[in-house]
C-alpha cells in the first residue's frame, strides 16, 4: 500500500485475510439488502423494494432477523483468500511496476494499474463463491445451504458452470480496485503527514472509506450485471438473457432504464465504504504489527 518495508508475500496475505473477515463480519447485512435490490426487475413478479430501510424491513418481517446472515458461510470462506489476494497482490504488483517503470516512489497512475491488475486476480478467487453467495440470497432461493447450491449447479448446469459470471466479475474488481487504491493514494498524499499511531488510523479510516465510495461508483453497473448474469441458470440449448456485461449493460439500460444500472448503489456504498476503511485500517495495523516481529531486533 504504502513505500513501508516489504514484507514477503505470506504476512500481506495473511493480513489480507484478517481484514477481509473483519470486514464482512460487521458489513454482511448491507450485501444482503445490496443483492436483493439487484436482483429485482422493475415491474417483476417477485418482491419490490422501496429503499434500503425497507428492504431491510421486507426480508426481517417474511423471513426472520437470521435471513439477513444467510449465506454468510459462503462469503466467511470465500473472505480470507478474496481480501488477501486483494492486498497481497496489489502490494506485489506495486513492486513489479516500479520496477518495469524505473520509478522508486509509487505514483497514482501505478496505483490504479496495480489496483486493476489486483481486482483481476482477485476475481478468478472470488466467482464460485460469489455465485453461491447469490443464489442462496436471492429471495425465491430453495437451496438449503452452500453444499446444496453447489451439488445442485454441477448436476444441472455442469461444472463450468461454477464460473458463470467471471468475466462481467473481472469487470467488477477490476474497476472497483483502480478506484480503490487510486483514491487512497491520491487522498494519503492530500492529508498532513500522521504524527500518531491514532492519527495514522484516523487517515486510513477517511483514505479507505472515500475509496471504497468512489470505487463503488465506478463499479456498481458491472456489480448489477454480475447478479443478473450468476443467479441465470445455464440451460443447455437456450440463450441466456444476462450473459457477457457489456450487452447486458444495454439490454438493463434498454429495458428499466439508468437507475436500474445503479440498483442496490445505497447499501452497497454504505458497506463499501465504510467497509473500504474498515479494510485498509485492519490490513494496516496486522501489517505494521508483523514488521515489528519480522524487523526486530
Amino acid at each position: 500500500m504504502t513505500d513501508a518495508k516489504p514484507l514477503p508475500f505470506v504476512y500481506q496475505f495473511a493480513a489480507g485475510a484478517v481484514a477481509g473477515i473483519s470486514e464482512i463480519l460487521v458489513m454482511y447485512p448491507l450485501d444482503v439488502v445490496k443483492t436483493r435490490m439487484q436482483l429485482q426487475v422493475s415491474g417483476g413478479s417477485g418482491p419490490q423494494y422501496n429503499g434500503v430501510v425497507d428492504c431491510l424491513k421486507q426480508i426481517v418481517a417474511k423471513d426472520g432477523f437470521s435471513r439477513l446472515y444467510k449465506g454468510i458461510s459462503s462469503p466467511v470462506v470465500m473472505e480470507a483468500p478474496k481480501r488477501a489476494t486483494k492486498f497481497a497482490c496489489n502490494d506485489e504488483f506495486q513492486k513489479i511496476y516500479k520496477r518495469e517503470f524505473g520509478v522508486e516512489k509509487l505514483t497514482q497512475g501505478l496505483s490504479i494499474l496495480s489496483g486493476a491488475s489486483a481486482g483481476c486476480c482477485e476475481a478468478f478467487v472470488v466467482v464460485p463463491f460469489e455465485l453461491v453467495k447469490i443464489r442462496l440470497q436471492d429471495a425465491s432461493s430453495t437451496y438449503a445451504g452452500p453444499i446444496d447450491v453447489v451439488r445442485k449447479i454441477i448436476q444441472k448446469e455442469g461444472v463450468l458452470a461454477m464460473y458463470n459470471g467471471l468475466e462481467s466479475t473481472l469487470w467488477r474488481h477490476g474497476v472497483w480496485n483502480a478506484g480503490y487504491f487510486g483514491i487512497i493514494f491520491q487522498v494519503r498524499s492530500l492529508l498532513p503527514e500522521a504524527k500518531t499511531k491514532s492519527k495514522q488510523t484516523a487517515n486510513d479510516l477517511l483514505a479507505g472509506t472515500i475509496g471504497g465510495t468512489i470505487g463503488s461508483l465506478m463499479s456498481t453497473p458491472f456489480d448489477v450485471v454480475k447478479s443478473r448474469v450468476q443467479n441465470t441458470a445455464v440451460v443447455a440449448g437456450q440463450a441466456r438473457k444476462y450473459n457477457w456485461s457489456w450487452p447486458s449493460l444495454f439490454t438493463i439500460y434498454n429495458e428499466e432504464g439508468f437507475r436500474a444500472l445503479y440498483k442496490g448503489f445505497v447499501p452497497k456504498v454504505l458497506r463499501l465504504g465504510p467497509g473500504g476503511g474498515i479494510l485498509l485500517v485492519v490490513f494496516t495495523g496486522v501489517m505494521d504489527f508483523f514488521r515489528s516481529v519480522h524487523y526486530k531486533d
